[in-house]
């Protein structure tokens, strides 16, 4: 029987026949050569438009090549002569995928796997198909086909890891990649997933391990470097964190992620400057980030920019609707703009989408009043606590603080202060409180700045009547008052400005060192205090340029108080005063988003309060009469209009009633107060530690004569 006669193709001086032609189009495909793989391919598509392998290997060359909607058009065709091709339907499929068009790849995958019911890798391939489109449980269900025919698959097994993943299933997906490690114990690519699923479940030191493993293995993987960031960065080892950004940029300074993941730390350090630089060079380069959205938000808000944070985390959202960190972020953005019905929407919405989020919880209560036994949310931060053994430290530490609040709103005392115990002692592991060094300082300041250096350096100053310094302990009610004086027109509130301490920490001695307050304050010159109130109010005025007087609320300003008055002396200081146990019971009932180590410990708050008690004792002896006002909590909550009167008063302001409609004043608050402000004036915090007394033993021990 005779063969069909097959035609010839040129090769420089050879004439082959098809089947040659497409042995030698393959030799080249394999050695890298496309250009002549593809020149012979299309020698034979010439003689034979139709002919399917001809078809399909200049689809393969094409899709090498990078021209893969190309090797689509390629494939369709030689579907066109025969659909019921496995490994045509397979490779289309992946083409599909690959050029982002998931659902075609679907379509094709769902064929080849119909056509070959045993071929692991097409329905590996399907599996990702499925897991592109967000549709996880039909990814796992995939992955588990191609593992059961194929069980040594360690890229299937990991792919299902990542399935289980993105369903919050972390203790499977850290099995899967284990397993998958255990069939290729070099497999970089599992290493990196497993230190995410280990971050996921916070363990970030195994996280640390896996990543480092993963580049060991694979030293150019850029994606596992990237990472790496993020586990130093859950570690607090934040010098080796921006260390190793700097290194994924040294490798790629078109890096987003590494360069995001700078502006996270940045803000994580209170550098918000330095935030913005990074991150805005990041969204230059990936515009349409969801997670560097959010995080840029996180710097607006950091910055005092509200509204414009809140406008990022709606992008992110928009972006990524499934995405939970921005509703909580925004939460507290819209609670600071006192909005607190749409940041309960926005918390509830965050745990919705991720119940384990547990520091929304955090958020939450502090928005919310729990009025009854059978509140929602109360069931659900008890169903927390009833696991805490199962939580890490840093969960527990936050549904006990979360607990304490809600059992605190319902009068079940109780149960609220041993909340309150175990919250605060894992709080406390996680700082380094220096005691004596802080004390140590308080001591300094007395001895240095006494009633002679004061006198002498009295007089001049940068003169401007601009500031008005709200100050004391944290809890005392400086929030109050600000929001009073912020109700006047003649008024901006700017919240808690680090202003005074970033202006104290510039000042260099004659060697460029940074000079030592309070030591550098008495051989300083008239002209060098006054250059240090021309600095500060430079910061200050940036807050509200072109306001008449701009509060500063940052309680600690009290260290400062003697330099304010040489420096400042036109400057108005308001110093608030409360029942001593009432202030530190408040403050050890907050979980702080800024550092307030001292609040951790009652003992160790009890000495603290002792310290600023006699700092602010020594201030009165040595600060000349209306120096600052002392103005009393309780006082202002019994008879608010005649403080308010008398704080208007001594600031130099007429009388205007809008300061007693103070909680309607919209501005932003961002204090562990913004709730109570937006409130009218109420009772229910005077002697508020009564209801706790039989706990405070270690407090009123160390408070002694001066608690009342």
């Amino acid at each position: 029987m005779n063969s069909t006669p097959q035609p010839a193709m040129k090769q420089g001086s050879q004439r082959l026949s098809v089947q040659q032609a497409m042995k030698l189009a393959g030799a080249h495909a394999r050695a890298g050569r496309l250009v002549q793989a593809e020149g012979i391919l299309r020698q034979v598509l010439k003689q034979r438009p139709n002919d399917q392998e001809a078809l399909h290997q200049l689809a393969i060359v094409a899709h090498n090549a990078g021209k893969t909607p190309f090797a689509v058009q390629l494939i369709d065709r030689a579907l066109s002569v025969d659909p019921n091709v496995h490994i045509l339907q397979a490779n289309i499929a992946e083409m599909y995928r690959r050029i982002g068009q998931p659902q075609k790849a679907i379509e094709h995958g769902l064929r080849a796997v119909e056509l070959k019911p045993d071929a692991a890798d097409s329905m590996n391939n399907l599996g990702i198909a499925y897991f592109d489109v967000g549709n996880y449980e039909e990814a796992v269900a995939c992955y588990d086909r191609a593992i059961a025919a194929r069980p040594r698959f360690p890229e299937a097994v990991s792919n299902k890891g990542n399935a289980l993943r993105h369903l919050k299933r972390f203790a499977e997906a850290e099995a899967e990649y284990r397993r998958s490690l255990t069939i290729n114990p070099s497999y970089a690519e599992a290493y990196n997933n497993l230190g995410s699923v280990l971050r996921d479940l916070e363990r970030p030191a195994e996280a640390e391990a896996a990543y480092k493993r993963a580049l060991t293995l694979k030293p150019d993987y850029l994606e596992a470097l990237n990472n790496l960031i993020l586990a130093y960065k859950d570690l607090k080892q934040y010098d080796q964190a921006l260390a190793t950004a700097q290194e994924a940029l040294k490798r790629n300074p078109q890096n987003a992620d590494a360069l995001a993941y700078m502006g996270a730390i940045y803000v994580d350090q209170d550098k918000v400057e330095l935030a913005f630089d990074v991150l805005n060079k990041s969204l230059k380069l990936a515009p349409n980030k969801p997670e560097t959205l959010n995080m840029m938000g996180r710097a607006l808000f950091e910055a005092d920019q509200p509204q414009k944070a809140i406008a990022l985390y709606q992008r992110a959202i928009a972006l990524k609707p499934d995405f939970s960190d921005p509703y909580n972020n925004m939460g507290n953005a819209l609670k600071e703009l006192g909005k607190f019905d749409e940041a309960m929407k926005a918390f509830e919405t965050c745990l919705a989408l991720s119940p384990t989020s547990i520091g929304t919880y955090v958020n939450l209560v502090d928005a919310h009043k729990f009025r009854s036994n059978d509140d929602v949310h109360l069931k659900a931060i008890e169903e927390q606590l009833a696991k805490a053994d199962t939580l890490t430290e840093e969960r527990r530490m936050q549904m006990s603080f979360a607990g304490a609040k809600a059992y605190d709103d319902l009068k079940r005392y109780d149960e609220a202060f041993p909340l309150l115990l175990r919250g605060n002692a894992l709080k406390r592991k996680t700082i380094g409180y220096d005691e004596p060094t802080i004390l140590g300082y308080f001591d300094r300041i007395k001895n240095v700045l006494t009633e002679d250096v004061i006198r002498a350096l009295s007089g001049g100053g940068a003169q401007s009547r601009t500031p008005i310094f709200v100050l004391g302990m944290p809890r005392s009610g400086t929030t109050l008052v600000e929001q009073i004086l912020a109700s006047h027109p003649r008024v901006a509130g700017a919240g808690e400005l680090k202003d005074m301490s970033n202006t104290v920490n510039a000042v260099r001695g004659k060697d460029g060192a940074q000079a030592p307050y309070p030591e550098f304050v008495p051989a300083a010159t008239p002209a060098e205090i006054a250059r240090i109130g021309e600095a500060y109010l430079q910061k200050l005025n940036r807050h509200a340029p072109g306001a008449e007087r701009i509060t500063d609320k940052m309680p600690s300003n009290f260290y400062f108080l003697g330099l304010i008055h040489l420096a400042l002396p036109g400057a108005k200081v308001i110093h608030t005063n409360r029942n001593p146990v009432d202030t530190c019971v408040s403050c050890f009932s907050k979980l702080f988003a800024g550092h307030q180590d001292q609040t951790y410990d009652l003992g160790e708050l009890g000495r603290y309060y002792r310290a600023y008690h006699g700092l602010m004792a020594h201030w009165r002896r040595v600060l000349p009469q209306g120096a600052f006002l002392d103005v009393q909590y309780e006082e202002v909550v019994a008879d608010t209009e005649g403080q308010a009167r008398r704080i208007l008063d001594y600031c130099g302001l007429e009388w205007d009633a809008k300061v007693l409609d103070f909680h309607r004043t919209e501005r932003p608050v961002k204090t562990a107060s913004s709730s109570q402000v937006r409130q009218p004036i109420y009772s229910s915090s005077v002697a508020r530690w009564r209801n706790y007394e039989k706990f405070l033993g270690p407090l009123l021990a160390e408070l002694g004569d001066i608690a009342r």
